[in-house]
């Protein structure tokens, strides 16, 4: 088991808290829009669909309208580690129902995250193959609910962080 520093327990801390709260967002029982509280006023959070949300009101915002139609999609963690102020975290997007198989109809993603201190994140890159979630939406016989909205056809996928993590 990796030996980390106070820093890193407090963003793995701080992150783990972030996931429960997505958690309970997926469960109805808060909006997605408070998971907005785990980031700094000034964050960056890349979608790998959406692309690019500057601050945290509308990243809070876009919360709460990019999941409608997606009811019923889970993003279970599968692991998380620390360096330094960067949080990695492989997990699961998983769309509802199971294959022939009894498998799962889900597409691996990472995320990377800066923690700023004090309980907040300035920054979040969302990376998965949106290709493959789209054949994977095909292969399961998935449609979107009442409300879904489809991206940009362009959207600004600028990686940049609000201000740059020392390496």
């Amino acid at each position: 088991m990796p030996s980390y520093d106070a820093r890193e327990r407090e963003a793995l801390e701080t992150y783990r808290a972030y996931v429960n709260q997505r958690t309970r967002a997926q469960r109805g029982e808060v909006p997605w829009s408070s998971i907005g509280d785990f980031f700094t006023d000034d964050c960056v959070f890349i979608d790998p669909a959406w692309g690019r949300i500057e601050g945290r009101a509308k990243m809070a915002d876009f919360f709460d309208w990019s999941i409608v139609g997606l009811e019923g999609w889970e993003f279970p963690e599968m692991w998380t580690m620390a360096d330094g102020d960067r949080i990695v975290s492989f997990w699961w997007n998983r769309l509802p129902g199971a294959d022939a198989a009894g498998r799962p109809y889900q597409t691996p993603a990472l995320s990377i995250l800066h923690y700023a201190g004090n309980g907040k994140f300035d920054y979040e890159l969302d990376l998965m193959n949106v290709a493959e979630v789209g054949q994977l939406m095909a292969r399961s016989g998935w449609a979107p609910g009442k409300g879904f909205r489809i991206p940009a056809p362009k959207p600004d996928r600028n990686p940049t962080p609000p201000r740059l993590a020392s390496p």
